[in-house]
């Protein structure tokens, strides 16, 4: 029995410039968080030959090519399982939709447990890397590469999207004061929308990847997260709130799917009542927002909004093995999927 445990993020600026069609042409840049609320994989080996994979539904099949979940189909096939396995999940937030980058979540500590199934160790940008592969090529998810990032690696990052496909997560140098003083100005909610992001996120790459206007937005947010990593290096934690207000602007100018009425008026109602900045986080159209504000106006930010609140915090791990036990079999048939390193 393997178990990992992958943490969701929170994106606070330079969302879009991950985007293959932008990073390719201009290089993009956002900076992140890992947060506290996990996605929870476990495998373990069947008895019988059979596959059994259960999320919000039950698969049992014969083969890996029966399975309908693209994700576990693509890595079960990408590192040459054929049978004999179960594979179940389990999250703290509702897994898609929601804007905190579940399904790469998802992905990353999949391939993290199948890698320990196969007593495999494999690193965090190796399993990022893997991940966008999975979602990315194999799947065709029309989407970018921070969350992935983000999942791997936890902590709060500045994380670089080069032109030549190369990735580098840099840390945020804060103290652990001013970590806490970010978090403590946090406060986020639950819209009670979900979307489908790969949709939108194929829209926006089909227009990062032509349209003048989009990429000067997309360059422009790209600024911001350097802008922003700059400000929180120097401990300037008070600068978030206007860059977030900032690069809420310009995401709204990107796709018209990004808001709506109901979230342009939270999210002014939120201001009013005190917050700096905020944004929704994800693609748009739904799932979480949060927002920058003094703790001293978040009783009033909640009675503003009247929409479900969620206790977040910061969260220092990435994809990480929470359990591994491997029992003994006599007979070998049930370790075809075993991979014996030498």
């Amino acid at each position: 029995m393997i178990t990992t445990q992958t943490p969701l993020r929170i994106s606070f600026a330079g969302g879009g410039s991950d985007l293959p069609s932008f990073y390719r042409q201009f290089g993009g840049a956002v900076v992140s968080t890992a947060i506290d609320k996990f996605v929870y994989i476990n495998v373990n080996q069947k008895f019988d030959d059979w596959i059994r994979v259960s999320y919000s539904r039950t698969e049992e099949v014969a083969t890996v090519d029966e399975i309908d979940h693209r994700i576990v189909r693509a890595a079960l096939k990408k590192l040459s399982f054929t049978g004999g396995i179960e594979i179940t999940s389990i999250a703290d937030i509702p897994s898609s939709g929601t804007g905190l980058g579940s399904s790469s979540a998802f992905t990353v500590g999949l391939l993290l447990a199948l890698h320990a199934y196969q007593s495999r160790y494999v690193s965090a940008g190796d399993l990022a890397d893997e991940s966008c592969t999975v979602e990315i090529e194999l799947c065709g998810e029309r989407i970018g590469k921070q969350d992935q990032y983000a999942a791997a690696f936890g902590g709060l990052n500045f994380i670089r999207f080069e032109p030549d496909e190369k990735v580098i997560v840099e840390p945020i140098l804060c103290s652990g004061s001013e970590l806490e003083l970010l978090e403590s100005h946090l406060i986020t909610f639950y819209t009670g929308k979900t979307r489908s992001a790969s949709s939108i996120l194929a829209e926006q790459s089909a227009q990062a990847e032509s349209d003048q206007a989009t990429q000067n937005l997309l360059r422009r947010m790209t600024k911001l997260a350097y802008d922003l990593r700059s400000e929180l290096n120097a401990g300037h934690i008070d600068a978030t709130g206007a860059i977030l207000d900032e690069g809420w602007r310009l995401k709204r100018e990107v796709h018209p799917r990004v808001s709506d009425g109901a979230i342009d008026d939270w999210y002014a109602a939120a201001k009013q009542a005190g917050a700096i900045g905020g944004k929704l986080l994800g693609a748009g159209g739904g799932g979480f927002l949060t927002f920058f504000a003094p703790p001293e106006r978040h009783p009033a930010i909640e009675k503003a909004l009247r929409l479900r609140r969620i206790g977040i915090a910061l969260e220092s791990s990435g994809s990480r093995v929470l359990l591994y036990h491997r029992p003994r079999y006599h007979d070998n048939r049930h370790l075809k999927a075993v991979t014996t390193i030498s």
